[in-house]
């Protein structure tokens, strides 16, 4: 890549999400000598924001323009070696800047949680980001650092200490404290809606492997459904299990890394994520009232009338977030139990401090960027669509545990 004016524009900078991640980007290029700017369609809001940073090592410049006008988003993204954006729902907004960045050979990663606008840009761009050598990595936050990451740091393990991978993976989601933004918010409006507008929209959603390449969609894991009314026991961890919201995206990436690595995990890797309550009658309830809710709310976000009152009333506005102290008092808690071949379990764990939606979420997004301009020499791929696991790997996870407040394990009992 030719010599740039900077290492990485932030690009939807203003947002609750892009405040918070701007101000751990200047922090964090201050202390490498990164060459860092903010972008985003509001200068008045952009100038104010600057002057709220910390020192990142020189001046921070700023960027105005639209997300729609191509022009712009061209020009941006052939001065900078690398854009991270903020800018949910990606659907809406996302679009002519992946596109210009593979055109330009620019590096890209985002925070998006959208698997049909994902499809749409792989089917799109893949071909030009080979061509220029552009590495665009999607899902770079919260989904789905710690489930992709997890699940390579569990098969690594298997590796080393079994010679073969685990076959089959069950990620639970044991803690989660935090809130979450107005971006996200928008994110799940944008899909209720295209719900009712787009004909194939249920069939990418459920569809299990549709991030992974043409002619590799296949394998022995059924349908994605987002809250089905489902409680089951897991044996390995003698709790039962509930559906996880996020559940069904982290799966698609995680079976999306393997596909695109050759199948380091297998061609017949079985993958599922869920939440986890307790044991006993106690667990089984508290596993059936959160089931309950979940499909009730999902229920009213799927009728115009009460999804536009929830959004009225409820629901977190563009450019809103979690309080300081949600942001700062949020956790997180991963265990991934893995299955070997011969029926030998193995578990790991993945701890994260910090409201994950917000906090937690734009310092691996920082990471991600900051890995993707500083170890561009180490990065094995070249251009392409490429998850955080395939692209980054143990590079990023020795990042985020440096500097993100996530913690990698193995659960060894005696």
């Amino acid at each position: 890549m030719t010599e740039r004016e900077f290492d990485i524009v932030l690009w939807g900078a203003t947002g609750a999400t892009g405040r918070r991640a701007a101000h751990h980007l200047a922090r964090r290029c201050g202390e490498g000598g990164v060459r860092l700017a903010i972008g985003g369609r509001n200068r008045e809001k952009l100038e104010a924001l600057r002057g709220d940073l910390p020192d990142a090592g020189g001046p921070i410049a700023v960027v105005v323009g639209d997300s729609h006008d191509t022009a712009f988003m061209a020009a941006m993204t052939a001065r900078t070696r690398v854009v991270a954006s903020t800018v949910g729902p990606f659907a809406l907004y996302g679009s002519e800047l992946v596109a210009a960045c593979a055109q330009n050979g620019t590096h890209y990663c985002d925070l998006t949680a959208e698997p049909q606008w994902m499809r749409a840009m792989m089917d799109a761009h893949e071909d030009t980001a080979r061509e220029t050598g552009a590495r665009l990595v999607q899902s770079c936050g919260h989904d789905s650092v710690p489930s992709d990451l997890g699940v390579q740091f569990l098969q690594e393990a298997a590796v080393v200490r079994h010679g073969k991978p685990c076959r089959r993976v069950a990620t639970r989601v044991t803690r989660m404290k935090g809130g979450f933004s107005g971006g996200t918010a928008a994110s799940f409006l944008n899909a209720m809606r295209l719900r009712e507008t787009d004909p194939n929209f249920g069939r990418l959603s459920q569809d299990p492997y549709v991030l992974c390449p043409a002619g590799q969609r296949q394998g022995p894991d059924g349908p994605d459904r987002m809250m089905p009314i489902e409680v089951t026991w897991d044996a390995d961890l003698k709790a039962w299990t509930k559906p996880y919201f996020m559940g069904p995206m982290n799966s698609k990436v995680v079976r999306r890394t393997n596909a695109i690595m050759d199948y380091p995990y297998g061609r017949d890797f079985s993958y599922q994520e869920t939440g986890l309550t307790r044991g006993g009658i106690g667990g089984w309830l508290a596993a059936m009232r959160d089931t309950l809710a979940g499909r009730m709310l999902l229920t009213a976000m799927s009728i115009p009338k009460t999804r536009d009152l929830l959004q009225r009333r409820v629901l977190p506005k563009s450019g809103e977030g979690p309080s300081k102290k949600v942001r700062e008092s949020g956790s997180y808690e991963l265990v991934l139990v893995g299955e070997m071949p011969d029926g030998t379990i193995l578990k790991a764990r993945v701890t994260g401090q910090g409201d994950p939606g917000v906090r937690s979420t734009t310092l691996m997004l920082t990471e991600a960027a900051l890995c993707l301009a500083e170890d561009a020499d180490k990065i094995t791929v070249g251009g392409g669509f490429w998850t955080p696991a395939a692209a980054m790997g143990a590079l990023l996870r020795d990042r985020i545990t440096a500097h993100a407040g996530l913690f990698f394990e193995m659960i060894d009992e005696t």
